[in-house]
């Protein structure tokens, strides 16, 4: 029988749908050596989600902290991406403290829709339209990574970077279905916005996970 959301978080457990170790695709640490940890569930429900199966957290076997920082120990790298689904639709402390606590570089990527648990060393913040994230995310983001399906994403990227601080780094990147047609438009907002850099799904182009 399976356990509840509840229930496995008292006994310390998280819903692991995969964890491997890779090179890190997105974002400011594209090209760095990663252990992800991949958690199922997610409530937002993008419509071009590329990992829809890690939406039913039932579906996926329970792993405790133990397990899931053995599996990172196995590999060199010292940097672990916490990603989902929605990782925040679980409490992260002791994963985290865990984690730290083993010399660990600590990531999450979240959609901050969920309350904001763990401690990370760096956030990447990348907020859906599905849902309203939560306010927190814009003082905490390290990174805010803005997936573009449409022209319409443009404006509500910067509504995005408006609220975070100064220092946060800002991402646009193309839906991988859409590049074709986004990505020339991406460049040219780039090129007229250089606040903003380009995050490309680099690990599709290599074929790795």
């Amino acid at each position: 029988m399976k356990e509840s959301k509840q229930t496995a978080e008292l006994h310390g457990k998280l819903p692991v749908m995969e964890a491997f170790y890779t090179i890190q695709g997105e974002g400011h640490f594209t090209g760095n050596p990663a252990y992800f940890v991949r958690l199922g569930g997610c409530d937002v429900g993008c419509v071009w989600c590329d990992v829809k199966d890690s939406w039913d957290a039932l579906r996926w076997p329970l792993h405790s902290i133990d397990e899931i920082v053995g599996g990172a120990k196995k590999y060199k790298g010292k940097l672990v991406v916490v990603t989902g689904g929605e990782p925040l639709m679980y409490n992260l402390n002791a994963l985290t403290d865990r984690l730290r606590a083993e010399g660990y570089h600590t990531n999450i990527e979240t959609s901050g829709a969920h309350s904001l648990s763990g401690t990370w060393d760096w956030l990447c913040f990348s907020p859906k339209k599905f849902m309203q994230p939560k306010e927190e995310f814009y003082a905490a983001a390290d990174e805010l990574k803005v997936v573009v399906y449409n022209k319409s994403d443009f404006k509500w990227a910067e509504e995005h970077a408006a609220k975070v601080r100064p220092e946060c780094l800002l991402y646009l990147q193309p839906e991988w279905d859409k590049s074709d047609k986004m990505l020339p438009q991406i460049i040219d907002y780039v090129k007229d916005n250089p606040r903003w850099k380009i995050s490309l799904q680099t690990h599709k182009f290599m074929h790795i996970p």
